[in-house]
C-alpha cells in the first residue's frame, strides 16, 4: 500500500472532524469569493449604472431625481408596468458628465465638440445636444445609488467576517484532526516499538529509532496541520475561483485554464527531484542523531583515549552533507516556487489586460468594467493558493519521505503484547538438543542438553563467546530457537507468546538499567500489585534497605536517566529488588555480580542464598567463587558443554573448570600479596 493511502487511512479515523473543518473550509471560501461579485455589481450597479438609460416619470420617490425641473428615474428602478416618460441619457467624457434629453443610436468614442457631445463608431458618427452636469447636479444623479452601496458595504462586511469565522473553525478542526493523527501515529510507532524482536534494535542504532518516533512523526505532523490544510485550502479556493470566473466570463476563464497543465507538470518535475533530496536528507538526519546518541553514551571513552578530534570530523563530515542536500533542496525550492508562481501570475495579468482590458476601457465595451475589476481580483486571488501550495511542495515531500521511513518500522514483524495470565510455573527446565546461531553460519550453541529441576541453581560458566548469555537469550525467548525445544514444566515454549512466557520469569544483567523515575518506580516499575510494602521488602531481603534508608527521600528518592548519581552496586541491588519483588519461578542472574565491590558482592551472595529458595536460578557466572553452591555447573566452550557437575565435582576432575578455579584464585592470592 501506498505512503499516501497510508497516511489517508489514519485521516478517516477522525473523518468527522476532517470533515467539518473541510464544509466550513468551503464555506469560509464561499463567503471570500463572493466578495468580488459585490464588488462587480457595486461597480456596475451603483458607480458606473449612471450611464443607463433614464426616463421621465411623474413619481417623486426615493429613486428619483430632480433636474431642470423634470423628475427622472433610473430604467432599472422602474417597476413592472410603471409609466415611463421620454427617454435620457448621462455619458461620462474624461471627467465631466453630460445630460442627453433623448436617447442616443449607438455608442463609440465619445468627444465633446462646440458644447455638443459626438459619438463615432466605424465610421458612423452623431452629434447631440448636451448640458454639462455640474458637481452638485451630478451628485444628485448618484443620491439613489447611496442606500444600495452601503447596503452592498454591509453584505461585504458580512462576508468577511463570515469567511474569518469559518476560516478559524476549519483552521481549528483541521489541526486538531491532524493532532489527534499524529498522536495515533506516535502511539503506534512506539507499540510497535514493544513488539518488534531484540534482534531489531541489534540492527538499528538507538539514534535512528529515536529519530523515527521524534523527527519524522514531527514532519508528517507538520503534513497535516500545514501541507494538507493549505493544499485542502488552495484547491477548494481554485476550484470556487475558476467557477466564479466562469460565471463572470466563459473566454476569460478559458484563458485562465492554461495554468492547470502547466502545475502539474512543474509539481510532477519538482516531485521527482525533491523526493530524491529528502530521502537523503532524512537519512543523514537519522545518522546524526544516531552519531550523537553514540558519542555522549560513549563521552568518557572518547576523551579517555583523546578521540574529540576524530569524533567531531566524523560529525562535521555528516553534518556537510546533511547541509549539502539542504541547499539543494533550497536552490530547487528557490527555482521553481516563487519564481514560476510570479511568472505565471504575471503573464496572465498581461493576456487578460492585453486582450480584453483595452476594450473594456473604452465604449462598446465586450465586457463591463465591474466584470474586468472582479476577474482582476479572483486572478490575483487564484494565485495566492497557488503560492501556498508551492510554498508547501518542499514540506509534503519531508512529510513523505519521514512518513516512508515510519511505515518501515511499522511493518517490521511483531508479536502483539499478550497479556493472558497463566498459573505460575514449577520452575522446571529442559534444553533438549538446542542448536542457534545469530546468523547464518557457525552455531554459537551446539546441541545443549540441560535439566533444571525446581529449586535448582545452574551456574554457567566458560571463556567470553562461549554461549553462556546465549542460552539466557533463548529461555528468555529473546531469540527463538534454532534446533531442538525448550521446556518449561513440560511445554515447549514456543507454544506460548513471548510475554506469557516471561511473565514468571526474573532477570538481572551485568549493567543494570535504572528509568528516569525514583528507587519505588524503578522497583515496580509502576505495576500496580507490586505494593510500596512489597517494594520495601524485597529491597531489604537484597540487603538494600539500609542505603536506601539513608537517602533524603528513600523510595521516594530521585533516579535520573540510568540511575547516573547511585553507585554501580547501589544500581545492581535495585535490580537484583526489581527481579525478586515480581516473586519469579525462573531467575536469571547474568554476570550480576561482575560489577559489585566485594563487600556488597558478600551482601548478595547472603540474600540470594534466602530468595532463590523455591526458585529455579540460572547463574551466568564471571567470579567462580559465587558459584560454589551452586546445584550444577555447566562449563561451555565454543557453544557446547564440555564439563557438567557440582563445584567439588569438577574440581575433582581437574579439567577445564578446575584450570580456571584455580587461576582466579591465583590472581587473588597474588594481588593480597
Amino acid at each position: 500500500m501506498s505512503v499516501g493511502k497510508r497516511l489517508f487511512q489514519y485521516a478517516l479515523l477522525f473523518k468527522k472532524n476532517i470533515f467539518i473543518g473541510l464544509l466550513m473550509l468551503a464555506l469560509a471560501v464561499a463567503a471570500d469569493l463572493a466578495g468580488p461579485f459585490v464588488a462587480k455589481r457595486m461597480i456596475d450597479s451603483n458607480i458606473l449604472g449612471i450611464e443607463k438609460t433614464w426616463f421621465e416619470t411623474m413619481n417623486h420617490g426615493g429613486d428619483t431625481v430632480e433636474y431642470q425641473n423634470k423628475w427622472y428615474k433610473r430604467k432599472d428602478h422602474f417597476a413592472a408596468g410603471e409609466k415611463r416618460g421620454s427617454e435620457a441619457r448621462i455619458l461620462q467624457i474624461n471627467r465631466d458628465y453630460y445630460f442627453i434629453a433623448g436617447p442616443i443610436s449607438f455608442d463609440g468614442e465619445r468627444k465633446v465638440k462646440d458644447g455638443n457631445v459626438v459619438i463615432t463608431n466605424k465610421g458612423k458618427s452623431e452629434t447631440y445636444n448636451a448640458s454639462k452636469l455640474s458637481r452638485k447636479e451630478l451628485f444628485a444623479f448618484y443620491a439613489p445609488e447611496i442606500f444600495g452601496v452601503l447596503k452592498l458595504l454591509g453584505i461585504y462586511f458580512g462576508l468577511l467576517v463570515l469567511a474569518c469565522f469559518f476560516q478559524y473553525g476549519q483552521r481549528y478542526m483541521l489541526q486538531v484532526s491532524a493532532n489527534l493523527v499524529i498522536k495515533k501515529i506516535r502511539q503506534d510507532v512506539f507499540r510497535q516499538i514493544q513488539r518488534v524482536p531484540i534482534t531489531y534494535f541489534d540492527n538499528q542504532p538507538a539514534g535512528k529509532i529515536v529519530s523515527r518516533v521524534t523527527n519524522d512523526t514531527e514532519a508528517i505532523k507538520e503534513l497535516f496541520v500545514n501541507v494538507l490544510a493549505n493544499f485542502f485550502t488552495g484547491m477548494i479556493t481554485i476550484a470556487g475561483i475558476l467557477i466564479a470566473l466562469f460565471i463572470l466570463d466563459v473566454r476569460l476563464a478559458t484563458v485562465c485554464l492554461v495554468i492547470i497543465p502547466i502545475l502539474i507538470i512543474w509539481v510532477k518535475v519538482y516531485r521527482k527531484f525533491a523526493s530524491k533530496y529528502n530521502h537523503m536528507i532524512r537519512s543523514r538526519l537519522s545518522d546524526i542523531n544516531g552519531m550523537i546518541n553514540e558519542s555522549i553514551q560513549g563521552m568518557t571513552i572518547i576523551q579517555a583515549f583523546r578521540r574529540q578530534k576524530e569524533t567531531t570530523e566524523e560529525f562535521e563530515k555528516l553534518n556537510n552533507e546533511y547541509c549539502t542536500y539542504q541547499n539543494k533542496m533550497l536552490s530547487l525550492n528557490s527555482l521553481t516556487n516563487h519564481n514560476l508562481v510570479n511568472v505565471l501570475r504575471n503573464l496572465s495579468f498581461v493576456a487578460v489586460i492585453w486582450y480584453f482590458g483595452g476594450a473594456s476601457l473604452g465604449a462598446g465595451t465586450a465586457i463591463s468594467l465591474g466584470v474586468l475589476y472582479a476577474f482582476v481580483d479572483y486572478l490575483n486571488r487564484l494565485f495566492q493558493p497557488i503560492s501556498g501550495i508551492a510554498n508547501q511542495l518542499a514540506q509534503l515531500e519531508q512529510s513523505l519521505v519521514s512518513a516512508e521511513r515510519v511505515f518501515v518500522l511499522l511493518d517490521e514483524p511483531g508479536v502483539d503484547v499478550a497479556k493472558e495470565p497463566i498459573q505460575r510455573y514449577r520452575g522446571n527446565v529442559v534444553f533438549e538438543n538446542v542448536s542457534f546461531s545469530y546468523d547464518e553460519g557457525e552455531n554459537v550453541l551446539k546441541n545443549i542438553s540441560i535439566e533444571a529441576k525446581q529449586g535448582e541453581t545452574v551456574a554457567l560458566v566458560g571463556h567470553t563467546g562461549s554461549g553462556k548469555s546465549s542460552i539466557m537469550n533463548l529461555l528468555f525467548r529473546f531469540y527463538d530457537v534454532k534446533e531442538g525445544r525448550i521446556l518449561i514444566d513440560g511445554v515447549d515454549i514456543m507454544k506460548m507468546s513471548k510475554q506469557t512466557l516471561r511473565q514468571h520469569m526474573g532477570i538481572v544483567l551485568q549493567d543494570p538499567f535504572l528509568f528516569t523515575g525514583t528507587i519505588y518506580s524503578n522497583v515496580s516499575l509502576d505495576d500496580p500489585s507490586i505494593s510500596r510494602e512489597r517494594a520495601e521488602k524485597a529491597l531489604k531481603d537484597v540487603g538494600a534497605w539500609d542505603f536506601i534508608n539513608s537517602l533524603p527521600n528513600g523510595l521516594d528518592e530521585a533516579v535520573i536517566e540510568k540511575g547516573s548519581t547511585l553507585s554501580s552496586g547501589q544500581r545492581q541491588l535495585i535490580s537484583f529488588a526489581r527481579a525478586l519483588a515480581f516473586d519469579p519461578a525462573i531467575l536469571i542472574l547474568d554476570e550480576a555480580t561482575a560489577n559489585i565491590d566485594t563487600e556488597t558482592e558478600a551482601i548478595i551472595q547472603e540474600a540470594l542464598n534466602v530468595v532463590k529458595r523455591g526458585r529455579t536460578t540460572f547463574i551466568i557466572a564471571h567470579r567462580l567463587s559465587t558459584i560454589k553452591n551452586a546445584d550444577q555447573i555447566l562449563v561451555l566452550d565454543h557453544g557446547e558443554i564440555v564439563e557438567q557437575g557440582n563445584h567439588d565435582t569438577l574440581m575433582e576432575k581437574e579439567g577445564r573448570y578446575y584450570q580456571m578455579y584455580q587461576l582466579q584464585q591465583g590472581k587473588t592470592k597474588k594481588a593480597v600479596g
